[in-house]
């Protein structure tokens, strides 16, 4: 049933009324709620100039200058306005004709450039987490994905507190939000596992692209890190496809990072090395290895006495982070370590056995047969 077009024009008469009425009774007060009020628009306009200002290239020696000044720039005259208005009807006690409105749409205005804050804040952390971890785009599509998920959850978000603070009830539709989000989750929980693991990637930063890592029983060079999976080019030729969940949630080892290698040599000598060259051994190697460039001696000693040898441990440390030159320095020592053992006449134990055979009668015989009398006279 409409109504009639002349009560609502008297409606709308007796508003005007109203608001002439409290224009006429609060001027002073309204003056002065005008003034704080553009003073309170000055502030944010100022502080979006700000933002601007942080957004230059030549601001900040960190992001986080910038990714302040990307939010701050997103700050809205709408915003401006509600936020005046607001401050001007409730310093100068509007009516509740004039009072109402306002305050809804400052609720609204409030709740939508939290939500627009909070997207630019958010998004800016992801954004230089990917573009630092992810120079190569890997992860860009990841980015896509969160930027959807956020600007959703967020504004959904600031729409159920615009409708609370609105006086809507709204328990009804969080129960319904809840039902329905359980539902997608547990449909989605192989898709949203892998999500949060390549966030883990994006955030924790274990490895990036074109590191060196050994995962289960393989090692490779990371070739790209996607949504779902990571693929590793394997140092025997294939490509290894590990999806994200997977890979995070086994040992992984990073050896990009690799600066320094400790080695343990175990050295087997014969029990007929002189008790004087054992005894000196520790400071010939400790010459030996430090006379070597990138190298560290860090000990050497007699380890154990093993059931054919006497066994020396050696341990040392190589510098530098590429794989290749370390096993050239490791093969160096090595065969310093063979040079000076020959100079020295030292010789390597290898796995022996002596057998002692008894006679009948407990005495014991030789493992040779007994020199002949004939022989012995010659």
């Amino acid at each position: 049933m409409q109504m009639p077009q002349h009560s609502i024009t008297a409606e709308a008469w007796l508003t005007i009324k109203i608001a002439l009425d409290w224009l006429d009774s609060h001027t002073i007060s309204i003056a002065v709620a005008a003034v704080f009020g553009a003073a309170i628009v000055a502030l944010l306009y100022g502080l979006k100039l700000f933002g601007r200002y942080l957004c230059r290239e030549k601001v900040g020696s960190t992001h986080w200058p910038r990714i302040i000044g990307q939010t701050l720039r997103k700050t809205y005259l709408w915003f401006m306005i509600a936020v005046a208005a607001q401050i001007v009807t409730a310093f100068a006690h509007a009516p509740d004709e004039i009072a109402s409105p306002i305050r809804i749409i400052f609720v609204i205005a409030s709740g939508l450039q939290a939500a627009i804050w909070g997207r630019a804040l958010i998004l800016g952390l992801v954004e230089y987490r990917a573009g630092d971890a992810d120079v190569n785009g890997n992860l860009q599509s990841a980015v896509g994905l969160i930027r959807v998920l956020v600007t959703a959850g967020l504004f959904l978000l600031a729409t159920i507190l615009i409708l609370s603070n609105l006086g809507v009830n709204v328990t009804g539709l969080l129960a319904g939000l809840g039902i329905g989000g359980i539902a997608i989750g547990l449909a989605a929980q192989g898709i949203f596992s892998d999500l949060f693991a390549a966030l883990s990637v994006l955030f924790d930063k274990p490895f990036k692209k074109g590191d060196m890592v050994k995962f289960d029983q393989t090692q490779g060079t990371v070739a790209a890190i996607g949504l779902k999976s990571t693929r590793i080019q394997a140092v025997s030729g294939e490509e290894v496809i590990i999806s994200n969940a997977n890979l995070l949630n086994k040992e992984l080892r990073n050896l990009a990072h690799l600066s320094t290698r400790r080695h343990f040599i175990m050295l087997s000598l014969v029990y007929q090395t002189p008790p004087e060259i054992c005894r000196a051994l520790p400071a010939m190697l400790h010459d030996l290895v430090e006379g070597v460039a990138d190298c560290s001696f860090i000990r050497c000693g007699l380890e154990t006495f093993s059931p054919s040898s006497i066994d020396f441990q050696l341990v040392f440390e190589i510098h530098g982070a590429d794989p290749v030159e370390a096993g050239h320095i490791k093969h160096d020592v090595l065969v310093r370590i063979l040079a000076l053992f020959a100079e020295q006449g030292l010789q390597f134990a290898y796995p022996t056995q002596t057998t002692f055979t008894a006679a009948p009668d407990g005495r014991m015989v030789m493992p040779y047969a007994e020199p002949k009398a004939s022989d012995t006279r010659a």
